[in-house]
C-alpha cells in the first residue's frame, strides 16, 4: 500500500501534487510519504502484537534524518551498519538502548564510539571481531551486549547480490559452530551474551526460507540454554519482500511473516527484534524525472531522462525493475509504444528499462519511478560530477525539502587542489 494515487488527471504524494513539488525543487527528486511511512511501520507493529518485541528499522535502506526520526517517533529502534549510521540514529532522536549494531567489518573506534553512546546489543560476526570488542570493552571498564550473528546455510532465494544466509556468504558464524563460540564468550570478562542473529537475505518473496531458518534458531536456543546460557532476545533480522512489479503476484504479508514467528519461536520467551528497511520505505518513495528528450534510433526510441545511474543505482546494479509512471495520467485508451528508458551518464549501463510500454512523452514532461524509497537515495553518487538529488518528505498537504540538492560550487569547494600543482 502506498499514498501516491492521480487525482484530476495529476499524480499526488498523499494530497500534494507531483507537478508542484518539482515546480519548487527541479528534477529529478526523491519524495516520500510519511502516511505510507507509518503505516508500513503500523502493520508490522500489528503483526507482532501479543509478543514482546522491537522494530529495528534497517537505516541502510534510507537513512535519511527526517526518516529515521519519523521511525522512532513511532517507537522503532535502529539496525546500523557503520558509526555514520549510528551516529545519524542518535541524531534523529533514537536512544542508544534501542540501536542494534551489524555489520561484518566494525572496527575498533565505531565499537568505542556505541559504547560510550549507548547500544542495545552488538551483532557479532566472526571471532576476530568477538575478541576485539571484548578488548575494547575491557579497557573502557564495561561489558558489551552482544548476540552471535549465526549463519543457517538457507537459502533466501532472492538475487545473489542480496543474499546472506548461505554457507559461502561472508555474513555470521556457520551455526553448526555457535556453541562453540558462545561457550568462548563465557571466558571473556568484556562481552555478554544476551540472544541470537540471524538474517537470510533482502528482497524475499516466499515465507520457506524464513521458517527454515528460524526452526534451527529455535533448536540453536534450546541447546545454549542446556549449556547454561541465558537467551534472552532474538534478532531475526529483515528482508522481506515489496512488489516492484504491480503486475506481479504481491509478497506475503507482514502478517504472514509475524505468524511465521510465532509457530517458529514465539514459545521461548523471548523478546522479538525484526530489522525492515525496504518494506517500510520501498514503497514509500518515488524517483521524479523529467524528459530531456525523446530520440529515435534503429528499431526503438529511447526517453532520455534527466535522472541517471548515479542517481537510482539499482537497474544497473541488479536488474531491477521499478515501474515508471507518467505523472500527467495518460487519457483512456491512449496508444502506448515500447521505449528504452534511459539516463545521460555516458555508460550504455545507465539503463533504467528496455522496451518499456508508456504513452506519447516529450521533452519535458514528468514520469515517477515507483518503489524507489529504499535503496536509492542512499546509494546515490556524484558520478559524472552531477549533484546529488533532492529528497523531499510529504505529510498531508505540506511538503519540505529534507535534504537539498548541492551547488556546484558546494561540490567543487570539496576538492582541494595542492599548492605545488
Amino acid at each position: 500500500m502506498d499514498h501516491f494515487i492521480y487525482k484530476d488527471g495529476v499524480l499526488h504524494a498523499e494530497d500534494v501534487s507531483i507537478t508542484d513539488i518539482a515546480r519548487s525543487v527541479g528534477t529529478p527528486f526523491y519524495v516520500y510519504s510519511a502516511a505510507t511511512l507509518r503505516r508500513h511501520y503500523q502493520v508490522f507493529d500489528e503483526a507482532l502484537a501479543g509478543m514482546d518485541h522491537l522494530i529495528c528499522y534497517a537505516m541502510k535502506a534510507n537513512s535519511n534524518l527526517a526518516v529515521v526520526k519519523l521511525m522512532g517517533d513511532l517507537g522503532a529502534g535502529a539496525d546500523v551498519v557503520s558509526g555514520g549510521e549510528y551516529r545519524r540514529a542518535l541524531a534523529a532522536g533514537i536512544p542508544g538502548d534501542r540501536i542494534v549494531f551489524s555489520g561484518v567489518g566494525k572496527t575498533r573506534d565505531e565499537m568505542r564510539l556505541a559504547l560510550e553512546n549507548g547500544i542495545r546489543q552488538f551483532n557479532v560476526e566472526s571471532e576476530p571481531e568477538l575478541l576485539a570488542l571484548n578488548e575494547v570493552a575491557m579497557s573502557m571498564d564495561t561489558v558489551a551486549p552482544v548476540t552471535i550473528r549465526v549463519n543457517p546455510d538457507v537459502d533466501a532465494k532472492t538475487h545473489a547480490k542480496i543474499a546472506t544466509g548461505k554457507s559461502e556468504n561472508k555474513f555470521g558464524i556457520p551455526i553448526a559452530r555457535a556453541r562453540e563460540v558462545y561457550a568462548e564468550i563465557r571466558g571473556l570478562p568484556g562481552v555478554k551474551a544476551v540472544g541470537i542473529d540471524v538474517h537470510i537475505g533482502s528482497q524475499l518473496t516466499d515465507l520457506a526460507p524464513f521458517r527454515a531458518a528460524y526452526e534451527k534458531v529455535a533448536d540453536l536456543t534450546h541447546g545454549l540454554r542446556e549449556d547454561g546460557h541465558e537467551i534472552i532476545r532474538l534478532d531475526l533480522g529483515g528482508g522481506l519482500g515489496i512488489p516492484y512489479e504491480t503486475s506481479n503476484q504481491a509478497p506475503p504479508l507482514p502478517l504472514e511473516y509475524g505468524q511465521v514467528i510465532r509457530e517458529t519461536v514465539g514459545d521461548l520467551g523471548c523478546e522479538i527484534e525484526i530489522e525492515p528497511g525496504r518494506l517500510i520505505a520501498g514503497n514509500a518513495g518515488l524517483m521524479v524525472s523529467s524528459v530531456i528528450y525523446l530520440k529515435h534510433g534503429e528499431g526503438r526510441d529511447f526517453l532520455i531522462l534527466d535522472s541517471a545511474m548515479n542517481d537510482l543505482v539499482r537497474p544497473s546494479m541488479y536488474d531491477a525493475h521499478h515501474d515508471i509512471v507518467p505523472v500527467i495520467e495518460a487519457a483512456p485508451g491512449v496508444e502506448q509504444a515500447p521505449h528504452d528508458i534511459v539516463g545521460p551518464v555516458c555508460e550504455t549501463g545507465d539503463t533504467f528499462a528496455k522496451q518499456r510500454n508508456l504513452p506519447p512523452l516529450g521533452a519535458g514532461d514528468l514520469v515517477a519511478f515507483r518503489s524507489a524509497g529504499a535503496y536509492g537515495a542512499v546509494m546515490a553518487s556524484e558520478y559524472n560530477s552531477r549533484p546529488l538529488i533532492p529528497e523531499v518528505l510529504v505529510d498531508g498537504d505540506h511538503f519540505a525539502v529534507i535534504r537539498a540538492r548541492p551547488t556546484y560550487e558546494e561540490m567543487l569547494a570539496r576538492d582541494t587542489i595542492p599548492e605545488w600543482l
